[in-house]
Parts: structure tokens; sequence; C-alpha cells
């Protein structure tokens, strides 16, 4: 947000006590009720309008050009498969799930002429008015903002607070992904984020996803080497100081074999969250009680000792 935006604020508020006190007649139609967009989110949108009157047609049939030039990039080095082209476009091919809080759309985004592409999923936070964000403020504890007018917006759930939360959710999920991704975790590489759209690695195979742990019925053998990844990806969590904070065997995909964690917009930094430790051994306890309840037992299956070595990998005391 600039420094100049809270002057714009405190105009934009007396604006509407005026408005507020003119009297309105019975058949006058209500002014629409909208929430304020951050400086980022303003921004992008602003773009947006921009090539719609400037780019009346995309080449090749597709929605939009690359949007790669203004968003916030994921790490170098890039991988081969990602088509960094500014000629590009995006073409959208539908959605692959919806959520409280976001939906997930399957985009190819490759050059006009077809010679290089290749599928991203691009996860959008739903506007102030549908989005839940349920049980949101203890995943917050530790975050700071700037400003502490936007901590007040947060802290009291305005619509502007709520869009700043949204940005919040995608920037902790993309820094995460970022960070979790060179450090060799079991993470989709995260391509790029243009304010609340966040685009990622496509795991899947021909436009379909891959499937979620949950939907898997995995032989024993299977079912021990999953565990064993799961257990891997854990403790490469708590060696970077973070829990997933939500995770269980509906937010985990199997690709090609490989368990790959996805879902992290509520990912915890265990130490500056005052409740980290507790969120870090919800996310173990959950995970566990699939498994088990596929038929994984024994000392294999310890909690206890597994909770044990995460607590010791993230250095809390």
């Amino acid at each position: 947000m600039s420094q100049h935006s809270y002057e714009e604020f405190e105009e934009f508020s007396d604006r509407q006590s005026r408005r507020a006190r003119r009297r309105r007649f019975d058949d006058e139609r209500q002014p629409a009720r909208g929430g304020r967009l951050t400086e980022e989110e303003r921004g992008r949108l602003a773009r947006v309008r921009e090539d719609a009157y400037t780019e009346p047609t995309v080449p090749g049939g597709a929605d939009r050009y690359s949007t790669w030039a203004d968003a916030d990039r994921g790490p170098a080095p890039h991988p081969n498969w990602l088509v960094t082209e500014l000629a590009a476009v995006d073409t959208e091919l539908g959605v692959l799930k919806t959520g409280k809080e976001a939906d997930v759309h399957l985009i190819r985004r490759g050059l006009p002429d077809r010679s290089r592409e290749c599928l991203l999923a691009a996860k959008r936070y739903r506007n102030d008015e549908h989005r839940l964000f349920h049980r949101d403020a203890g995943y917050l504890e530790g975050r700071k903002l700037r400003r502490s007018r936007e901590s007040r917006a947060v802290r009291n759930r305005t619509s502007f607070g709520r869009n700043l939360i949204a940005e919040q959710w995608a920037a902790a999920e993309f820094a995460a992904l970022g960070r979790l991704w060179q450090a060799g975790a079991p993470v989709p590489y995260p391509v790029q984020r243009d304010g609340t759209e966040l685009l990622l690695e496509f795991l899947g195979e021909n436009g379909e996803a891959a499937p979620r742990l949950a939907q898997l019925r995995p032989d024993p053998d299977e079912l021990h080497e999953l565990w064993l990844q799961a257990v891997s990806a854990l403790e490469q969590l708590a060696g970077a100081g973070v829990a997933h904070g939500d995770l269980s065997a509906y937010n985990v995909l199997v690709h090609h074999g490989r368990l790959m964690l996805i879902d992290l917009p509520q990912v915890v930094d265990v130490v500056a969250n005052p409740r980290g430790g507790e969120f870090m051994v919800r996310d173990v306890r959950n995970l566990a009680k699939w498994f088990s309840a596929r038929g994984l037992t024994g000392d294999i299956l310890d909690t206890d000792r597994l909770i044990s070595t995460l607590v010791r990998a993230a250095e809390l005391p």
C-alpha cells in the first residue's frame, strides 16, 4: 500500500459519511456494497482491464497473455518444462477443485503456435464476499503487518481486512512453497504469484489431477512406502521450521508413486507462532489416523516418537 493511500482512505471515509447522512427515497436504488481492495489487488485488476481494452483478441483462441512479466516469480533456476516467454498465452481448460477459500483451475500456457506449452494449476482466492477463512485466527498468529491500520482491519475482519487476509494467505503459501521446493521437499513448484492468484506446477496426467491420498486403497507394501515418504516430508517441514497446519489425507496427492503436499496457505512458523508445536502435533496425528485406518500398525506408526523427532528438528523447547 502506498504511503499516500492513508490520506485517500480518510477521504474515502469522509465521502462515505456524507453519503450515509443523505436521505434516500423509498424507490431509490441502494448503492452496491463492496470491500476495499488492497493496492496490489487493485493494480492486478487494473492490468486485467487495460489488457481487455488494448488486446481485444488474444492469439490462438487463448483467454489472456501470460502474466509472467508482472508477477512474483518462483525460485530460480526455473524448471525446463516451464514456459517463460512473454509472448506466451494462457488458456483456461476447466476447474480442478472448488474449496472454501479458493478454487483451482487448469491452465495451458504456451506459445501461440503451440510449439512449447505446459499445464499449470491456477489457485484463485475468492473475493471477500464469499471467502470463509474458517479458523484463521490461530494461523495468523506470528504474522506481522507493517501498518497499524492494516492490523486493525485484519483484527476487526472488515471487508478491507479480509482482502488483506487473502493476500496474506496467497503470499504465505507462495513463500512457503518456494522455500520448501528449494529444500527438496515434496511440493509442487510455485510458478508465480499475481495478487491473490497462484500459478503452480500441475500434478497429474493429460489434464487429470493426480489422486488424493484419501482416494487410494494401497496394498500393505505401498502403504508402508507412503508412510515412510510422509515421515520424510514432515521431517523436512520441521527442519525448515514450519508445520503444514492442516495436513490430512485430503491435501496430499500421490503423483507417479510420490507423495506430494499441497494446500499450504495456513503454513505455520512453529517458532514465531505460540501454537506452532500444537499444529505440528495435529498434522502428525491426522495423517497417522488415516494410515492406521488403512491397516498400518506396529512400531513404524509410533507417533509419539515421530513427534519427538520433529520437535528436535524444529529446535522447539
